[in-house]
């Protein structure tokens, strides 16, 4: 693949997040780009997560599309850090040094948004894909865009912790205890090795990474630390960054209504692993519960796989994608479509 760097500005009506940067990056494979009737697929990845973590799915989503019908093929693939992950946050590092509360979803998803609606997307076929918080991130960007106007062929959301505010209230203590303990192991995580080498080795035998694709392990040990000026190196996201992100709920209400309204101008797919180690199978039920007018086009279970199947089976998870893909309308850029 052929990768290229590119950094966007949060516009200003992103609550408190002008003059914030997101790092980018744009995949092609070959001449890929110049297929105007291809796919492009835009990526949002989950908290303590960054945009090469995506790398293994779209290496794959390339090889596996390449040769059908052209307007199945991938015409090339986008992949957005958070302002406060990866290259973002060593971009932002000044700036959220004031930010002790962090960076809302809510900040990342106008960036997002912008990005989609440019001249540079015009006539694009676009899918974005959105794991975990990212899923927030792609959904809200449906608020800004009307829907008869959006350029959206199909949209995937791989375990999506969107929910009701009526749902999370309903299990409050459950689903606080869960928050709670994801803010206490990430600032109690360790952020410091000697080397890159010494980095994988430490996470190749703990968990939750040794459950990961070595290639993802790879890529965090690549493309997620940084060297310090003594030499050792450490994790590109702030700790205390990470585990602000986790309380930050209000995208997670609000997409879930915005799911309700957009699932009937676009097909959405959702994605989930066998194994319920984050999302109750109660949440996952209700995401697509036809009764409060929820109505996505499919539900796929990934075996041997939780919460973090971006990087448990990027494989298998490039396989589901494409099968999704595969069913995607045969259409080119904007297509007018009923108001809603």
């Amino acid at each position: 693949m052929n990768v290229e760097r590119y950094v966007l500005e949060t516009p200003a009506r992103a609550r408190k997040g002008r003059g914030l940067k997101v790092a980018a990056k744009r995949y092609v494979l070959g001449a890929s780009a110049s297929n105007s009737q291809g796919l492009t697929l835009a990526f949002a990845h989950c908290i303590g997560s960054h945009k090469e973590q995506w790398e293994p799915v779209i290496e794959r989503l390339f090889s596996l599309q390449r040769m059908k019908d052209r307007t199945r093929q991938i015409r090339e693939a986008w992949s957005f850090d958070w302002q406060n992950h990866g290259d973002s946050a060593v971009l932002n590092r000044e700036l959220l040094k004031n930010r002790p509360e962090g960076v809302s979803v809510c900040e990342w998803t106008p960036v997002i948004t912008d990005f989609v609606g440019s001249p540079r997307m015009k006539g694009h076929r676009i899918v974005p894909i959105g794991h975990s918080a990212g899923t927030a991130a792609i959904m809200l960007t449906t608020k800004e865009i009307p829907p008869y106007k959006l350029a959206y062929a199909a949209m995937v959301l791989i375990e999506p912790t969107m929910i009701t505010r009526e749902l999370f209230n309903a299990h409050l203590e459950d689903r606080m205890a869960s928050m709670d303990f994801a803010v206490a192991a990430t600032a109690a995580r360790r952020n410091i090795w000697k080397s890159r080498e010494a980095a994988f080795e430490y996470f190749r035998k703990r968990f939750p990474w040794g459950m990961w694709d070595e290639r993802v392990v790879r890529v965090l040990v690549e493309h997620g630390l940084e060297s310090l000026p003594n030499g050792d190196v450490t994790l590109k996201c702030d700790r205390k960054q990470e585990a602000v992100s986790y309380p930050d709920t209000e995208p997670h209400f609000e997409s879930t209504m915005q799911l309700g309204r957009i699932c009937h101008a676009i097909p959405v797919h959702i994605i989930w692993g066998t194994r319920n180690d984050l999302v109750p199978e109660f949440i996952q039920d209700s995401l697509s519960d036809a009764s409060e007018g929820r109505i996505v086009a499919s539900v796929t279970k990934i075996k041997k796989a939780g919460h973090m199947v971006v990087q448990e089976q990027p494989d298998v998870l490039a396989q589901t994608i494409a099968g999704i893909l595969d069913t995607v309308k045969v259409e080119s850029g904007v297509v007018e479509r009923p108001k809603l």
